[in-house]
């Protein structure tokens, strides 16, 4: 089920948020629990008996685990790992790791063999990395164990932020779990109502409606495909991809606090950056904490553990260990994002970069002032993004070398007053948040918003989502983006 679906906002959630604020404070759990079940069975009912198994079994194995100590804990905790893995490898993994074994049986002659290819579980990915944030503070003794199966389960299974994030902690949510009452308030739930519909907004009048001309400039042939298009298209798509996923983060923010929770936000104007070590604090916040958390420190420290010297190759030490801990933790990234070499070689696209921020490029950014240092960013992003979008490694340096060749061809797409008019609305809204007047308004609306603000902007909020199911009922909806990870 989508969230831009006539079948949620009109039935759904309705629905749902009725029977949630009627019942008794005893039983809403339960039954957020059976809806978010039933949610993620609506649009993956094969694999939801996978995940609810995978669920149990961790709720078992990391409660055993934290009742022991030494090797015995240890062998537990890298079990729970390993299980979890092992399914996140299996469902979305298995079709590439077969696809380049056949590529090696190529190469000697050998035939393909047989092989059914394996259906991807929607949010697999997020979900996979919730579970491991829970096993490995459990481990870490960072967070206790959460003593009902139901409330694990409801971390994990919580719909709002159950199929593309945000990634959530334990630490983040477990109170809230077991008691939210401070948090069910009508401001609480107005504010939540506005910010899920500025969400809808953002991915049905702005990403959908550049995603039309996006689809339609890259199925250009390449002949057909003129430079000043290839632009065109290139900034288009890297406006399209943040206000797809900000959308969809808003509106799991939105829906979990109008269900009284408090998620951590995932987007903060990511596009203002000045560098990529910048955009990397403003993107996809809980992915990058996650990584930086549980990847890059752990290794930059085990590394340092085993460089002695204080300088190699005229380096010195702490740059060379954010160098390998940049590097690794940026191939797992980009590989993460998808089961194809683009994203791996966009994983150490950006972290080529963030080494270069870290070795030289940050000092001169600065010296080139804001302006100067948020275009080149946003040119290295915008190609960044390119390479993410192309369906193979060919494709992508083809589209790079097309920015720059100077072909011209004959325009056949139609680039309609709507697309630019989207495409205006879109660059404001992403450099806005750079004027700190903006960011402390944008700051107090979604936080500490008055009585004048809250009405003001649920009335907007009503004509927004009018508006948004009209487009929706007229020219249906198209999946988030990031659903394919």
């Amino acid at each position: 089920m989508i969230f831009s679906s006539s079948l949620f906002l009109l039935y759904f959630l309705p629905f749902l948020l009725i029977v949630y604020f009627l019942i008794d404070r005893s039983y809403k759990n339960w039954f957020l629990l059976i809806a978010s079940v039933l949610f993620y069975a609506w649009g993956a009912p094969k694999f939801v008996f996978f995940v609810m198994g995978s669920v149990l079994v961790d709720f078992m194995v990391i409660r055993q685990m934290n009742g022991k100590e030494g090797s015995a804990r240890r062998t537990l905790f890298w079990l729970s790992v390993a299980l979890n893995l092992a399914l996140l490898l299996y469902f979305k993994y298995m079709n590439f790791f077969v696809d380049q074994f056949e590529v090696m049986l190529g190469w000697f002659g050998s035939k393909p063999a047989a092989w059914t290819k394996i259906a991807l579980p929607v949010g697999i990915s997020f979900i996979t990395f919730q579970k491991l944030s829970y096993t490995l503070d459990v481990y870490k003794k960072q967070h206790p164990v959460f003593q009902k199966l139901q409330d694990y389960a409801l971390y994990i299974f919580m719909f709002p932020q159950l199929l593309s994030g945000p990634i959530v902690r334990p630490g983040q949510i477990s109170a809230q779990i077991t008691d939210r009452s401070a948090q069910e308030t009508t401001d609480y739930r107005l504010t939540g109502f506005y910010r899920f519909i500025i969400g809808l907004a953002k991915k049905v009048l702005i990403a959908d409606v550049l995603g039309v001309t996006v689809n339609e400039i890259f199925a250009l042939p390449a002949a057909g495909l003129s430079t000043g298009m290839a632009w065109i298209g290139a900034i288009a798509y890297t406006f399209q991809i943040y206000f797809d996923f900000s959308g969809y983060s808003d509106m799991a923010i939105g829906l979990a606090r109008m269900l009284g929770f408090r998620l951590p936000e995932n987007f903060n104007s990511p596009y203002v950056s000045q560098n990529i070590t910048e955009f990397w604090r403003r993107w996809h916040m809980t992915l990058s904490f996650w990584f930086r958390d549980y990847i890059f420190l752990p290794l930059a420290y085990a590394t340092s553990r085993k460089l002695p010297e204080e300088r190699y190759a005229g380096i010195r030490a702490d740059k060379v260990i954010y160098l390998i801990a940049t590097t690794v933790t940026f191939l797992l990234c980009g590989f993460w994002h998808g089961a194809a070499w683009t994203f791996v070689i966009w994983g150490a696209y950006m972290g080529f970069f963030l080494i270069v921020d870290r070795l030289i490029l940050i000092k001169y950014l600065k010296k080139a002032g804001k302006v100067p240092s948020i275009a080149l960013t946003f040119l290295i992003l915008m190609i960044g993004w390119l390479i993410f979008r192309a369906q193979t490694v060919d494709e992508a340096w083809f589209l790079i070398r097309r920015l720059f060749d100077c072909h011209g061809a004959e325009n056949t797409v139609w680039l309609n007053p709507k697309f630019w008019t989207m495409l205006v609305i879109a660059i404001v809204f992403s450099f806005w948040g750079g004027f700190k007047k903006v960011e402390s308004w944008i700051e107090k609306l979604y936080f500490n918003p008055g009585n004048a603000q809250i009405i003001t902007f649920s009335i907007i909020a009503i004509l927004l989502f009018i508006l948004s199911e009209a487009t929706i009922s007229s020219s249906g909806f198209s999946p988030f983006i990031y659903f394919r990870f």
